[in-house]
Protein backbone atom coordinates (compact mmCIF):
# COMPACT_ATOMS: atom_id res chain seq x y z
CA UNK A 1 0.00 0.00 0.00
CA UNK A 2 1.26 3.49 -1.06
CA UNK A 3 1.84 5.45 2.28
CA UNK A 4 0.97 9.40 1.77
CA UNK A 5 1.86 11.77 4.61
CA UNK A 6 -0.26 11.82 7.94
CA UNK A 7 -0.72 14.04 10.13
CA UNK A 8 -1.36 13.03 13.93
CA UNK A 9 -2.81 15.51 16.44
CA UNK A 10 -1.56 14.60 20.20
CA UNK A 11 -2.97 16.24 23.00
CA UNK A 12 -2.92 15.50 26.96
CA UNK A 13 -4.93 15.32 29.61
CA UNK A 14 -8.87 16.22 28.22
CA UNK A 15 -10.98 16.39 31.52
CA UNK A 16 -14.34 16.58 30.56
CA UNK A 17 -15.33 16.04 34.14
CA UNK A 18 -17.15 18.46 37.10
CA UNK A 19 -16.90 22.47 35.81
CA UNK A 20 -16.30 20.91 31.97
CA UNK A 21 -19.21 18.69 32.46
CA UNK A 22 -21.41 21.80 33.38
CA UNK A 23 -20.44 23.78 30.50
CA UNK A 24 -21.21 20.54 28.11
CA UNK A 25 -24.72 20.25 29.53
CA UNK A 26 -25.47 24.09 29.28
CA UNK A 27 -23.36 25.46 26.43
CA UNK A 28 -23.25 22.29 24.11
CA UNK A 29 -21.03 19.33 23.61
CA UNK A 30 -18.32 21.74 21.32
CA UNK A 31 -17.86 23.68 23.67
CA UNK A 32 -14.92 22.28 25.43
CA UNK A 33 -12.87 22.35 22.29
CA UNK A 34 -13.18 26.63 21.73
CA UNK A 35 -11.57 27.73 18.82
CA UNK A 36 -9.16 24.66 18.52
CA UNK A 37 -11.59 22.27 16.47
CA UNK A 38 -10.75 23.17 13.07
CA UNK A 39 -7.38 22.48 13.79
CA UNK A 40 -8.16 19.12 15.35
CA UNK A 41 -10.18 18.45 12.08
CA UNK A 42 -7.27 19.06 9.83
CA UNK A 43 -5.15 16.26 11.17
CA UNK A 44 -5.78 12.24 9.76
CA UNK A 45 -5.88 10.86 13.23
CA UNK A 46 -6.58 12.68 16.79
CA UNK A 47 -5.43 11.24 19.87
CA UNK A 48 -6.14 12.31 23.51
CA UNK A 49 -5.93 11.02 26.93
CA UNK A 50 -9.31 10.56 28.79
CA UNK A 51 -8.80 11.85 32.22
CA UNK A 52 -12.36 11.16 33.59
CA UNK A 53 -15.10 8.27 33.65
CA UNK A 54 -17.97 8.86 31.16
CA UNK A 55 -20.74 7.35 33.14
CA UNK A 56 -24.35 7.52 34.87
CA UNK A 57 -22.30 5.83 37.29
CA UNK A 58 -22.55 7.96 40.73
CA UNK A 59 -21.17 6.08 43.33
CA UNK A 60 -17.62 6.63 43.43
CA UNK A 61 -14.82 4.20 43.90
CA UNK A 62 -13.11 3.61 47.46
CA UNK A 63 -11.06 0.98 49.26
CA UNK A 64 -10.40 2.87 52.03
CA UNK A 65 -7.81 4.98 50.98
CA UNK A 66 -7.97 8.68 50.72
CA UNK A 67 -8.39 10.00 47.46
CA UNK A 68 -8.75 13.97 46.64
CA UNK A 69 -10.45 14.36 42.91
CA UNK A 70 -12.93 11.78 41.54
CA UNK A 71 -13.62 12.77 37.43
CA UNK A 72 -16.92 12.44 36.23
CA UNK A 73 -18.91 13.26 33.15
CA UNK A 74 -22.27 12.88 31.70
CA UNK A 75 -22.79 9.88 28.79
CA UNK A 76 -23.45 13.45 26.22
CA UNK A 77 -19.41 13.57 26.78
CA UNK A 78 -19.13 10.82 24.06
CA UNK A 79 -20.78 13.59 21.55
CA UNK A 80 -18.24 15.92 23.17
CA UNK A 81 -15.57 13.52 22.04
CA UNK A 82 -17.23 12.44 18.64
CA UNK A 83 -17.41 16.31 17.68
CA UNK A 84 -14.11 16.82 17.60
CA UNK A 85 -13.07 14.01 16.14
CA UNK A 86 -11.26 12.06 18.24
CA UNK A 87 -9.98 8.76 17.13
CA UNK A 88 -8.42 7.09 19.87
CA UNK A 89 -8.77 7.91 23.96
CA UNK A 90 -6.18 6.29 26.41
CA UNK A 91 -7.48 5.08 29.52
CA UNK A 92 -5.11 3.92 31.52
CA UNK A 93 -4.75 6.73 34.27
CA UNK A 94 -5.64 7.17 37.81
CA UNK A 95 -9.28 8.95 36.62
CA UNK A 96 -10.88 5.95 34.13
CA UNK A 97 -11.72 3.86 37.47
CA UNK A 98 -12.85 6.95 39.71
CA UNK A 99 -16.66 5.46 39.98
CA UNK A 100 -15.20 2.09 40.10
CA UNK A 101 -15.30 -1.23 37.86
CA UNK A 102 -19.39 -0.43 36.50
CA UNK A 103 -17.99 3.18 35.34
CA UNK A 104 -14.85 2.10 33.51
CA UNK A 105 -16.90 -0.30 32.07
CA UNK A 106 -19.86 2.03 30.77
CA UNK A 107 -17.14 4.62 29.60
CA UNK A 108 -15.61 1.94 27.49
CA UNK A 109 -19.16 1.06 26.18
CA UNK A 110 -20.23 4.50 25.34
CA UNK A 111 -16.67 4.94 23.11
CA UNK A 112 -17.09 2.24 21.65
CA UNK A 113 -20.62 3.49 20.38
CA UNK A 114 -19.60 6.53 19.48
CA UNK A 115 -17.17 4.42 17.40
CA UNK A 116 -13.71 5.78 19.30
CA UNK A 117 -10.87 3.58 19.53
CA UNK A 118 -9.34 2.81 22.91
CA UNK A 119 -6.42 1.38 25.11
CA UNK A 120 -5.21 1.23 28.31
CA UNK A 121 -8.40 -0.38 30.05
CA UNK A 122 -10.95 -3.36 29.93
CA UNK A 123 -12.54 -5.71 31.55
CA UNK A 124 -9.63 -8.22 32.04
CA UNK A 125 -5.69 -7.37 31.20
CA UNK A 126 -5.90 -9.18 27.68
CA UNK A 127 -8.33 -6.37 27.12
CA UNK A 128 -6.29 -3.70 28.91
CA UNK A 129 -3.35 -4.52 27.23
CA UNK A 130 -4.39 -5.09 23.48
CA UNK A 131 -3.91 -1.98 21.58
CA UNK A 132 -6.07 0.42 19.17
CA UNK A 133 -5.97 0.00 15.80
CA UNK A 134 -6.14 2.28 13.27
CA UNK A 135 -5.70 3.09 9.31
CA UNK A 136 -4.99 6.20 7.81
CA UNK A 137 -3.23 7.35 4.12
CA UNK A 138 -2.22 4.26 3.87
CA UNK A 139 -0.52 3.82 7.45
CA UNK A 140 -1.26 1.08 9.31
CA UNK A 141 -1.27 2.76 13.49
CA UNK A 142 -1.22 0.86 16.61
CA UNK A 143 -1.77 2.55 19.97
CA UNK A 144 -0.90 1.04 23.01
CA UNK A 145 -1.57 2.48 26.65
CA UNK A 146 -0.09 2.07 30.60
CA UNK A 147 -0.05 3.92 33.50
CA UNK A 148 1.97 3.84 36.24
CA UNK A 149 -0.59 4.41 38.96
CA UNK A 150 -2.87 3.57 40.73
CA UNK A 151 -1.20 -0.10 40.96
CA UNK A 152 -4.72 -1.11 42.70
CA UNK A 153 -6.63 -0.67 39.66
CA UNK A 154 -4.30 -2.97 37.66
CA UNK A 155 -6.20 -5.20 35.33
CA UNK A 156 -5.92 -9.03 35.46
CA UNK A 157 -6.59 -11.97 33.67
CA UNK A 158 -9.86 -11.82 35.40
CA UNK A 159 -10.20 -8.71 36.92
CA UNK A 160 -11.29 -5.20 34.81
CA UNK A 161 -8.99 -2.44 35.39
CA UNK A 162 -5.85 -0.45 33.69
CA UNK A 163 -2.76 -1.70 32.43
CA UNK A 164 -0.65 -0.83 34.81
CA UNK A 165 3.72 -0.78 34.76
CA UNK A 166 5.92 0.61 36.81
CA UNK A 167 8.26 3.12 35.58
CA UNK A 168 11.34 0.84 35.48
CA UNK A 169 14.26 -0.96 33.27
CA UNK A 170 14.99 -3.66 35.17
CA UNK A 171 14.16 -6.56 31.95
CA UNK A 172 11.69 -8.58 34.51
CA UNK A 173 9.52 -5.10 35.28
CA UNK A 174 9.92 -3.79 31.38
CA UNK A 175 9.02 -7.24 30.03
CA UNK A 176 5.20 -6.86 29.21
CA UNK A 177 6.47 -3.24 27.65
CA UNK A 178 8.93 -5.12 25.76
CA UNK A 179 6.81 -8.12 24.65
CA UNK A 180 3.65 -5.86 24.15
CA UNK A 181 5.63 -3.69 21.68
CA UNK A 182 7.57 -6.72 19.74
CA UNK A 183 4.04 -8.00 18.70
CA UNK A 184 2.92 -4.56 17.89
CA UNK A 185 6.25 -3.80 15.55
CA UNK A 186 5.16 -6.97 13.60
CA UNK A 187 2.18 -5.51 11.73
CA UNK A 188 2.04 -1.86 12.27
CA UNK A 189 3.83 0.87 9.92
CA UNK A 190 3.77 3.58 12.81
CA UNK A 191 3.56 2.60 17.09
CA UNK A 192 2.55 5.15 19.67
CA UNK A 193 3.36 4.41 23.13
CA UNK A 194 0.97 6.15 25.25
CA UNK A 195 1.91 6.45 29.45
CA UNK A 196 0.43 8.24 32.58
CA UNK A 197 2.96 7.99 34.12
CA UNK A 198 4.57 10.55 37.82
CA UNK A 199 3.52 12.99 39.95
CA UNK A 200 1.79 16.51 39.23
CA UNK A 201 3.22 19.72 38.65
CA UNK A 202 6.52 18.44 37.63
CA UNK A 203 8.52 20.53 34.84
CA UNK A 204 11.27 18.17 34.24
CA UNK A 205 11.23 13.79 33.95
CA UNK A 206 13.69 12.20 36.40
CA UNK A 207 17.03 10.37 34.95
CA UNK A 208 14.53 6.75 35.73
CA UNK A 209 11.83 8.59 33.62
CA UNK A 210 14.68 9.32 30.43
CA UNK A 211 15.90 6.14 30.73
CA UNK A 212 12.54 4.80 30.84
CA UNK A 213 11.45 6.83 27.52
CA UNK A 214 14.87 5.80 25.90
CA UNK A 215 14.22 2.37 26.49
CA UNK A 216 10.39 2.54 25.00
CA UNK A 217 12.16 4.00 21.85
CA UNK A 218 14.30 0.91 21.79
CA UNK A 219 12.34 -2.13 22.10
CA UNK A 220 9.89 -0.44 19.59
CA UNK A 221 7.73 2.84 20.00
CA UNK A 222 8.23 5.01 17.58
CA UNK A 223 6.43 8.15 19.63
CA UNK A 224 6.59 8.20 23.42
CA UNK A 225 3.37 10.03 24.31
CA UNK A 226 3.49 11.18 27.94
CA UNK A 227 1.34 12.72 30.09
CA UNK A 228 0.21 13.12 34.04
CA UNK A 229 1.60 16.02 35.24
CA UNK A 230 -0.10 18.70 34.08
CA UNK A 231 2.37 20.53 32.37
CA UNK A 232 4.30 20.52 29.12
CA UNK A 233 8.00 18.71 29.84
CA UNK A 234 10.64 19.05 27.50
CA UNK A 235 10.52 17.30 24.11
CA UNK A 236 13.93 15.18 22.78
CA UNK A 237 14.53 13.38 19.68
CA UNK A 238 16.52 9.78 20.15
CA UNK A 239 17.09 7.68 17.82
CA UNK A 240 15.02 9.91 15.09
CA UNK A 241 12.11 8.76 16.92
CA UNK A 242 10.13 11.35 18.93
CA UNK A 243 9.74 11.61 23.35
CA UNK A 244 7.11 13.82 24.51
CA UNK A 245 7.78 13.42 28.34
CA UNK A 246 4.47 14.92 29.28
CA UNK A 247 2.48 17.24 26.88
CA UNK A 248 0.23 19.04 29.51
CA UNK A 249 -3.50 19.25 29.83
CA UNK A 250 -5.84 20.19 27.13
CA UNK A 251 -9.03 20.96 28.85
CA UNK A 252 -10.14 20.95 32.39
CA UNK A 253 -11.39 23.56 35.08
CA UNK A 254 -8.10 23.07 37.49
CA UNK A 255 -6.74 25.68 39.34
CA UNK A 256 -4.01 27.75 37.80
CA UNK A 257 -0.64 27.71 39.84
CA UNK A 258 0.95 31.12 38.49
CA UNK A 259 4.11 30.24 38.18
CA UNK A 260 4.50 26.63 36.31
CA UNK A 261 1.22 28.11 34.35
CA UNK A 262 -0.43 24.73 33.91
CA UNK A 263 -3.23 26.23 31.60
CA UNK A 264 -0.70 27.19 29.19
CA UNK A 265 -0.15 24.32 26.99
CA UNK A 266 -0.02 22.42 23.41
CA UNK A 267 -2.00 20.75 20.74
CA UNK A 268 1.10 18.47 19.04
CA UNK A 269 1.25 17.92 16.12
CA UNK A 270 3.39 14.76 14.68
CA UNK A 271 4.07 15.23 10.80
CA UNK A 272 4.86 11.74 9.30
CA UNK A 273 6.95 11.40 6.16
CA UNK A 274 6.00 8.63 3.62
CA UNK A 275 9.66 7.87 4.33
CA UNK A 276 8.76 7.36 7.93
CA UNK A 277 11.17 10.50 9.31
CA UNK A 278 9.14 12.29 11.86
CA UNK A 279 8.34 16.05 12.25
CA UNK A 280 7.06 18.00 15.47
CA UNK A 281 5.23 20.96 15.57
CA UNK A 282 3.08 21.99 18.48
CA UNK A 283 -0.27 24.28 18.61
CA UNK A 284 0.33 26.69 21.83
CA UNK A 285 -2.87 26.11 23.54
CA UNK A 286 -4.14 28.38 26.79
CA UNK A 287 -6.83 26.60 28.66
CA UNK A 288 -9.52 29.27 29.91
CA UNK A 289 -13.26 28.99 31.28
CA UNK A 290 -13.16 25.60 31.07
CA UNK A 291 -11.94 25.19 26.98
CA UNK A 292 -8.40 24.89 25.01
CA UNK A 293 -8.32 28.29 23.28
CA UNK A 294 -5.43 29.27 20.99
CA UNK A 295 -2.81 31.16 23.06
CA UNK A 296 -2.66 34.58 22.56
CA UNK A 297 0.19 37.02 23.57
CA UNK A 298 1.61 37.26 26.01
CA UNK A 299 0.67 33.77 27.12
CA UNK A 300 1.85 32.59 24.00
CA UNK A 301 5.04 33.91 24.07
CA UNK A 302 5.60 32.83 27.92
CA UNK A 303 4.79 29.23 26.63
CA UNK A 304 6.99 29.24 23.39
CA UNK A 305 10.29 30.67 25.98
CA UNK A 306 9.75 27.85 28.32
CA UNK A 307 9.14 25.39 25.67
CA UNK A 308 12.30 26.49 24.20
CA UNK A 309 14.36 26.55 27.21
CA UNK A 310 13.46 23.21 28.05
CA UNK A 311 14.09 21.76 24.75
CA UNK A 312 17.46 22.84 24.46
CA UNK A 313 18.25 20.86 27.98
CA UNK A 314 17.72 18.13 25.82
CA UNK A 315 19.05 18.59 22.70
CA UNK A 316 16.25 19.80 20.48
CA UNK A 317 15.70 23.26 19.02
CA UNK A 318 12.44 25.61 19.12
CA UNK A 319 11.96 28.02 15.97
CA UNK A 320 8.40 29.58 15.44
CA UNK A 321 6.38 29.40 12.30
CA UNK A 322 5.15 32.79 11.67
CA UNK A 323 3.27 31.41 8.81
CA UNK A 324 1.82 28.52 10.06
CA UNK A 325 1.31 29.77 13.52
CA UNK A 326 3.16 26.97 15.06
CA UNK A 327 6.29 25.73 17.29
CA UNK A 328 8.75 23.77 15.56
CA UNK A 329 10.67 21.32 17.60
CA UNK A 330 13.63 19.58 16.01
CA UNK A 331 17.06 18.09 16.71
CA UNK A 332 19.54 20.62 17.45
Amino acid sequence: MVRAPLTLALTGDVMLGRLVNDAILTLGAAYPWGNLRPTLRRADLRLSNLECAITREQESWHDGTYKVFYFRADPVAGDTLRIAGVDVASLANNHAGDFGTAGLLETIRLLDAAGIAHAGAGADLAAARAPARLSAAGWRVAVVAFADHPVEWAAGPDRPGINYTPVSVDPADFAAVAETLAALRRDADLVIFSIHWGPNMRPRPTPTFRAFARLVIEAGADIFWGHSTHLVQGIEVYRDRLILYDTGDFVDDYAVDPELRNDLSALFLVRVAPDGRLGLEAVPVHIMDRQAMLAEEPERAWFVQRLRGLCAEMGTAVTVDPEAGTVVVRQA
